[in-house]
């Protein structure tokens, strides 16, 4: 049985994915081990041959954010946000992210966003406080 091929086949299409599968590896481990600048370069090579990787959008937006590029972080949670319009980490990070340049109006929306899918979100019933005092 292991002559299907087709539907059924166990090999991969995509004969990148092996050094892809080994680039996210990398790019994660250099993300953890708090390596930024290696994993932005590593990762933005990644999503030149994957760009639709939800969890490298999203690390990408979030060691923007770290490193205080908002802007450039809210662009990778967008991208993020339009494979997973709902992620609740995304969203918020975007809020934060928007607070920070002084667009409460955006980030009120996140929020919004974010009470839809969980109304009891501590976190953002904090930033709320702060955008609406």
């Amino acid at each position: 049985m292991t002559g299907l091929v087709g539907l059924f086949s166990r090999a991969s299409k995509d004969p990148n994915q092996k050094k892809n599968n080994e680039k996210f590896k990398e790019f994660k481990k250099l993300a953890k081990q708090k390596k930024y600048d290696a994993a932005i370069k590593s990762g933005t090579e990644y999503i030149k041959k994957v760009p639709n990787n939800h969890d490298v959008l999203f690390t990408m937006g979030g060691i923007f954010y770290l490193k205080k590029k908002y802007k450039t972080a809210i662009s990778y949670f967008d991208k993020s946000l339009e494979i997973a319009e709902y992620d609740v980490d995304a969203l918020l990070l975007k809020a934060y992210s928007h607070q920070k340049l002084g667009e409460n109006k955006r980030a009120i929306q996140c929020c919004q966003k974010i009470q839809e899918v969980d109304p009891k979100n501590k976190s953002v019933s904090e930033l709320l406080d702060q955008l609406n005092s």
